[in-house]
């Protein structure tokens, strides 16, 4: 997988990956002009993607409508450090009944979602600079 990201102006980055491009930015109360959504939202907003991803394939694997499945994804923002997001919350709606067994064969399709179980184990991050060297006189 690879995504790349490149400044645009003021505080507005675009995202490309394989074709597609997602929009970055602050609101006006931090400084940005609110063209996109800001980087902790589109990690809750890919969380949420994955966990529907795997919920609708469980349905569709087992005949269940999936048709207005919902997710909502919140998260606090701490503010002693390490600043972080913390008390993520993911609610699922699913507009159809399930019995126990698919109750619980939904909610182990959705924790093996691949962000999720990334965020319960997480990765070795490496964070490499490359800058052009300009020399100062």
């Amino acid at each position: 997988m690879l995504v790349n990201i490149s400044y645009k102006s003021n505080l507005q980055f675009q995202a490309t990956a394989r074709g597609h491009v997602i929009v970055s930015d602050q609101p006006h109360s931090n400084g940005g002009e609110d063209t996109g959504v800001t980087p902790p939202e589109l990690f809750l907003a890919a969380l949420g993607s994955c966990v529907g991803f795997y919920a609708v394939k469980y349905c569709q694997a087992r005949g269940l409508d999936a048709t207005g499945l919902n997710i909502e994804v919140s998260a606090q923002k701490t503010t002693t450090p390490p600043i972080r997001l913390d008390e993520i919350e993911i609610h699922l709606s699913l507009p159809v009944s399930l019995n126990d067994r698919h109750q619980k064969g939904l909610e182990s399709a959705v924790n093996a979602c691949l962000i999720h179980t990334t965020l319960i184990h997480p990765p070795k991050i490496t964070i490499q600079i490359d800058s052009a060297l300009i020399p100062t006189t």
